[in-house]
C-alpha cells in the first residue's frame, strides 16, 4: 500500500508537559490504522495536531510524501483530512442538509442546497446510509447523529478520516453496521485514523499504534497480535479482562423504585413509568444508548432532579423529591457521568474534591473554618489507598488524567456511601487498566452489602459485573433480564426499542 499520511518527529509541549514525544506515524492508503494507548497518553494531541487544532513543537507532517502546514482544521479539510469528534459540532436547530452545507461551500454567497443534496444523496446511495436530508437534527437518535458528522466529511471529498470513539453512541447492531461502511470507505482508498479504548474494535483494524506517556511503543499488524498483548504494551503490565464475580445471595432490598417519572426541561417525558428494585450483594445494570433515560433516572435517583410521579423507597423509607443533601446525608453515593463537570470542581485541588460536599462536616472544620490538617491528611490517605497518581494533593483535579480524576469521585463517594451507590458510566474513556481498577472496587462494595445500580453503554462491563440488567430506550425500561441467560445481540435489540422479559422485576419490587 502507498502511504496516504506520514508524521515524523513530532513533538508537543503544554506548559512544561510533553503530551507527544519524538512520534513516528504512518497511515496507509486504504487501511484502518488505530491510536491505542492509556488516558493521557497523547493520542487525542497527535490527531489534533494532524487536524491543525495543534501545531506541533517540533516535527514534520507528510501527505503523500510531500511536507505540509497544518495551522488549522480548515487547512487540513483543504488537504483532505476529515474528522469525526466524539462530542459532535452540530447545529439541533438545523436540519441535516443544513448541518453539512453551512461553511463548507467554498465560493459564492448563496448555499445551493439542490447540488448539495444530489451530491449528498449520491454518496448515501453509495455507502448504504439511510437518512434524511430534511430532518432537524435535534429529532435524531445520536446514533444518527454520528452519521451526519460523517456525512460532512464525505461531502467535503475527505481521503483521510480521523474517528475520535465512534461507537460510544452505538448500539451493537449500530456499531457493526458503522464497521461495515468504514470497510466501504477503504476498499474505495479512503484511509481511517481510529481512536476507541475498545479491544474488539482495536482487532477490527489492519494496524495499531500503542502510544504510552507520549511515546510510541509499538506499531503492530492487528491480525498478528492479541488483546492481551495490546493491553500489556499499553499500561507495562498483564492487564486481567475477565472479573472474578462470587455468587452472592441477594440481602434486604436497599432501594425500591415504583411508577416512576418525569420531565425535561420542555416538559417532555424523559421517564416513563419505570419500575425495579435492587437488594444488597447485588449489582443492577442499566442499559441502554446515551440519551434515553439514563442520566435523567440518576438525577431524579440522587435529588437532582423532581419526579413527576412515582415512588423511590430507600432501606423502606420514601424518599422521592427529596434533595441531593437529603439523599447524601442518607448515605447514597453518586458517581456522575461527567466526571469534570458534575463529580469535581476541576479549579479545586485533590484535597478539597475529596471533600467536596462534606466541607461543612465537623470531621474538617475548625469552627467555622476549614479543616486543612484534617483534610490533607484525608486526602493524603485516599491517594494511597486508591492509588490516584499526582504529584501531591494541592495539584489541581483539572491537570489529572480521566482515570485519577475518576479514582477522586470514587474515594469520595465510597468514603461516605452507607448502602446504596450510583454509578452511571464510570468507566467511560477510561483505559483498561483503570476499567479493572473501577471493576474491581465497585464487586469489592458489593461484596461488602451494598446495593449498585450501574449504567454504562459498555455491554461488556454490565455482562461482566451486573447480576440482572435493565435495558432503556426513550424513558422507558423495555425488560429486565439475566446477563446470565441472554446474549449481548438480544440486548442490542432491547435497546433499540423491543421489549423482553419485565417478569422478574415486576415481582422483586413488589416483594
Amino acid at each position: 500500500m502507498s502511504t496516504a499520511l506520514r508524521v515524523e518527529g513530532l513533538t508537543k509541549r503544554f506548559a512544561g508537559v510533553t503530551a507527544n514525544d519524538d512520534v513516528d506515524f504512518d497511515l496507509r492508503r486504504g487501511e484502518i490504522h488505530c491510536l491505542f494507548g492509556e488516558n493521557g497518553a497523547g493520542k487525542s494531541t497527535l490527531s489534533s495536531c494532524i487536524f491543525g487544532f495543534y501545531r506541533p513543537d517540533k516535527g514534520e507532517i507528510l501527505l503523500r510524501d510531500q511536507p505540509v502546514q497544518i495551522a488549522s482544521p480548515m487547512d487540513a479539510i483543504r488537504h483532505g483530512i476529515g474528522m469525526v469528534h466524539q462530542h459532535f459540532v452540530l447545529v439541533p436547530e438545523f436540519t441535516v442538509l443544513e448541518n453539512i452545507i453551512v461553511g463548507t461551500q467554498r465560493s459564492g454567497w448563496r448555499l445551493n442546497a439542490a447540488e448539495a443534496r444530489q451530491k449528498l444523496r449520491g454518496i448515501c446511495d453509495g455507502y448504504g446510509i439511510d437518512l434524511d436530508l430534511d430532518a432537524y437534527v435535534w429529532e435524531l437518535p445520536v446514533g444518527r447523529q454520528q452519521w451526519v458528522e460523517i456525512l460532512k466529511a464525505l461531502y467535503l471529498d475527505a481521503q483521510i478520516l480521523i474517528l475520535d470513539e465512534p461507537t460510544a453512541v452505538l448500539t451493537p447492531g449500530e456499531s457493526k453496521v458503522l464497521f461495515d461502511i468504514v470497510r466501504k470507505m477503504c476498499a474505495r482508498g479512503m484511509s481511517i485514523i481510529l481512536i476507541t479504548h475498545k479491544l474488539v474494535e482495536v482487532m477490527q483494524s489492519d494496524r495499531v499504534t500503542v502510544l504510552r506517556k507520549g511515546r510510541v511503543v509499538a506499531t503492530l499488524d492487528t491480525p498478528a497480535t492479541t488483546p492481551d498483548e495490546l493491553a500489556r504494551l499499553m499500561v507495562g503490565r498483564d492487564v486481567s479482562f475477565t472479573v472474578t464475580k462470587p455468587e452472592l445471595a441477594p440481602g434486604e432490598t436497599i432501594l425500591a423504585v415504583e411508577g416512576l417519572s418525569a420531565r425535561g426541561f420542555w416538559g417532555d417525558a424523559v421517564l416513563k413509568d419505570v419500575s425495579f428494585s435492587v437488594a444488597q450483594h447485588e449489582i443492577l445494570g442499566i442499559a441502554g444508548v446515551a440519551g434515553n433515560g439514563q442520566k435523567e433516572l440518576f438525577e431524579v435517583l440522587c435529588g437532582v432532579r423532581r419526579p413527576a410521579a412515582g415512588s423511590i423507597r430507600f432501606k423502606g423509607e420514601e424518599v422521592a423529591g427529596m434533595s441531593p443533601r437529603a439523599m447524601m446525608d442518607r448515605g447514597v453515593g453518586h458517581i456522575p457521568d461527567d466526571r469534570f463537570r458534575e463529580g469535581l470542581v476541576p479549579e479545586f485541588s485533590v484535597a478539597e474534591n475529596v471533600v467536596l460536599g462534606w466541607q461543612r462536616s465537623p470531621k474538617y472544620c475548625n469552627g467555622p473554618l476549614m479543616d486543612r490538617e484534617a483534610i490533607t491528611g484525608l486526602a493524603r490517605e485516599m491517594i494511597g489507598e486508591y492509588q490516584i497518581t499526582t504529584r501531591d494533593e494541592h495539584v489541581s483535579a483539572g491537570k489529572l488524567s480521566g482515570g485519577n480524576a475518576q479514582k477522586i469521585i470514587i474515594a469520595r463517594e465510597f468514603l461516605h456511601a452507607s448502602g446504596l451507590v450510583l454509578a452511571n458510566q464510570p468507566t467511560r474513556g477510561l483505559d483498561v487498566g483503570v476499567i479493572e481498577y473501577v471493576q474491581t472496587q465497585l464487586l469489592k462494595k458489593r461484596a461488602e452489602g451494598f446495593a449498585i445500580v450501574l449504567a454504562s453503554e459498555e455491554l461488556s462491563d454490565l455482562f461482566s459485573l451486573a447480576d440482572r440488567i435493565a435495558v432503556m430506550f426513550k424513558g422507558e425500561i423495555m425488560g429486565i433480564v439475566d446477563p446470565r441467560k441472554v446474549t449481548v445481540a438480544e440486548v442490542g435489540v432491547m435497546m433499540a426499542g423491543r421489549r423482553g422479559d419485565i417478569a422478574a422485576s415486576k415481582e422483586r419490587v413488589s416483594a
